[in-house]
C-alpha cells in the first residue's frame, strides 16, 4: 500500500486550478483501474492518496503522469505501507498474510 503525498509548490503551486480537471481524470482514472482507494485535499498542503494493489515502480510512473506533477503545481512524496491493524471498516486493506 502507498501514502501518496502532493504537496503544492511554492513557484506553480498558484496553478492548480488551472490544471485542476486534468488532474481530476488522472484520479478517476486510477480509481477505475482499481489503485487509488482515497483521495483528498490537505488543507494549504496540497493532497494525499491512498493506492494499493500495484508495485512501487508501477506507482512511480503512474504519479509521473499526474499533471500536478508534469507541471510542476505539486512536488510527490510516496510512501510504503505494510497495513496490519485496522477498523472493521477498513480490514479489507490489510493483506490476508497479514491477518
Amino acid at each position: 500500500m502507498f501514502i501518496i503525498l502532493l504537496r503544492l509548490t511554492k513557484d506553480n503551486g498558484h496553478m492548480a486550478e488551472h490544471h485542476f480537471p486534468a488532474h481530476k481524470a488522472w484520479l478517476t482514472q486510477g480509481f477505475e483501474e482499481g489503485v487509488f482507494d482515497l483521495a483528498g485535499r490537505l488543507t494549504d498542503v496540497g493532497g494525499a492518496i491512498l493506492a494499493r494493489n500495484t508495485t512501487r515502480a508501477d506507482i512511480e510512473a503512474r504519479i509521473a503522469k499526474d499533471p500536478f506533477v508534469v507541471y510542476g503545481v505539486a512536488q510527490p512524496e510516496i510512501l510504503e505501507m505494510s497495513p496490519s491493524v485496522a477498523s472493521d471498516a477498513m480490514t479489507h486493506l490489510i493483506p490476508e498474510d497479514a491477518r
